[in-house]
Parts: structure tokens; sequence; C-alpha cells
């Protein structure tokens, strides 16, 4: 059998630093089976022992409704029609988005310890968490469609454009998980302060209020943050029952292309330089 030859994609050259997008993009499609591993495995791990099981993932956007509903409706008065589905068609996007970055900040350890028995591009890991992420924002829909029921809401024919808001969403949650990933896997403490992160980023985000009640002076943080665009692009089908504006899905899309385009180039260019540290 004649030897290899040198660049073939199913060969891992450790003395080759520095890796090829369109390589590194080759290796990701020809591990898929092991995201689609990776996925049913860490689903599998997160219900196992759950007395409700799957339907945790259900009762919890639903739990969180109940309260924010209380604290927002009733306490400070704030005037939105049909409060439970405007937050949550705000709250499934957020979670997913979260999620998914959240995870993805967290699974350096396994990537070390398995990438350290055998090679396998490490983007596999943040593609099962945006994975499993998505299989969590499909299974919410069920407790959303419910309330949209309860409340006599309309279910309208713009939903259709779910399946285009939940992509755009995914390529930027994809970008700003390698963006994560990469960086956790040379600094500890990214993943705390990611996550404290979050938790700002929430509120800074027009999920549970509406942005026509934030002062003027503050509405460049609700125009600048691009999870404004991202939760609209996912709202507006629902929630309004019309598709987004040409505007929202322009800036959405434009800013999850660039996000996923730099986090790809920072992951091929520092992900092997900072595995190799850990």
């Amino acid at each position: 059998m004649p030897p290899p030859a040198k660049g073939d994609p199913t060969i891992y050259d450790s003395d080759v630093h520095g890796l090829d997008l369109l390589n590194e993009i080759r290796m990701l499609y020809r591990y898929r089976h092991l995201v689609r591993e990776l996925i049913s495995r860490d689903i599998k791990i997160r219900y196992k022992r759950s007395v409700l099981g799957i339907g945790w993932t259900m009762l919890s956007p639903l739990l969180n409704m109940v309260a924010l509903t209380i604290a927002f409706s009733a306490i400070l008065k704030q005037a939105i029609w049909n409060y439970p589905v405007y937050y949550l068609t705000g709250y499934l996007i957020w979670a997913f988005f979260a999620q998914a970055t959240g995870h993805a900040a967290t699974l350096t350890v396994d990537a070390v310890e398995i990438t350290q028995r055998i090679y396998i591009p490490r983007s596999v890991f943040v593609a099962s968490a945006v994975g499993v992420a998505l299989v969590n924002l499909v299974l919410s829909l069920v407790p959303l469609l419910f309330i949209i029921v309860a409340t006599l809401y309309p279910v309208r024919w713009t939903w259709v454009f779910l399946p285009v808001s939940m992509v755009v969403a995914a390529v930027f949650t994809c970008g700003v998980g390698l963006v994560v990933f990469t960086l956790a896997s040379r600094f500890a403490d990214v993943k705390e302060t990611y996550l404290v992160l979050l938790s700002s980023w929430f509120f800074a985000t027009p999920i549970v209020y509406s942005p026509q009640i934030v002062p003027a002076k503050y509405r460049l943080i609700i125009d600048a943050n691009p999870m404004t665009y991202i939760v609209e692009l996912f709202r507006a089908p629902i929630y309004q029952g019309a598709l987004p504006s040409l505007r929202t899905f322009g800036i959405a899309t434009a800013i999850a292309l660039a996000t996923f385009l730099l986090g790809w180039l920072l992951y091929a260019a520092k992900i092997e330089d900072y595995a190799s540290r850990s």
C-alpha cells in the first residue's frame, strides 16, 4: 500500500501548525457521526436521573414564565399584551444561545482528555454543544404552543419562517461558541467570566421587557446588542404574526455570518497552540 500523500485530510500531522480552514471544515464533516454521538450522549446523561426526564426541558421555561409574569406584569405593571407569549418567544431563543455557548466553555476538559488519546477535530465539541441546545429548543416549542393555545393566541402562517430564524441563531451561536471554547482552552477563568457575562447580557436583551420602555439614553445598548436582532427574528413570526423586517433580517444575518467567520478564524489560528499548553 503506498504511503499517504502529504496533506491528506484523513491523516493528522502533529508537526503542522495553523490549521487550514477548508481542511478543518472537511474534517468536521468527516467526524459528523461523532457529533451525533456526542449529542445523543449529552442528552441521555442530562436526563438519566431526572424524574421528569425530557419533560423538564418543557417545564423549565414555563416555571420561568410564571415567575417573571408575576414580577413584570403585576409588580412593574408593564403593559405588554399577552406577556406569557411575549416572554417565551424571547426566552426560548435566548436559552438556546446561552445553553450552547455556556456548554461549549465547559467542554475544554473533555476535549483535552479525548484528544490526548486520539485525534479528532476539537470543533466537534462546539458543534455537539450547539446540537444539544438545538434539540432542547425544538422540544421547548411544545410548552410555547401549549401557552399559545391556552391563551387563545392565534397560530399564523408566519411560523413557517421559524426554521430560518433557528438557522441564523445557530450560526451566530456557533461563532460565539468557537470564540468561548478557544479562549477557555487557554485561560481557565474564561468559563466563569463568560457565565457571569451571560447574566448581564440577558438583561441587556429585550426578553422580559419591551424595548419601548428603555430610556433614549440607554437605547444604544439595546441597538448594539446582537441578541436583540436574533430574538426579534424569532419573536416576530410568533408574537407579531408577521415576518421580520428586512432591516432586522439583514442585520441579524450579517452579524451571524461575521461572528461565525471571526470565531472560526480564531479557532483555526489558536486552538492547536492553546490546547498544546493545557
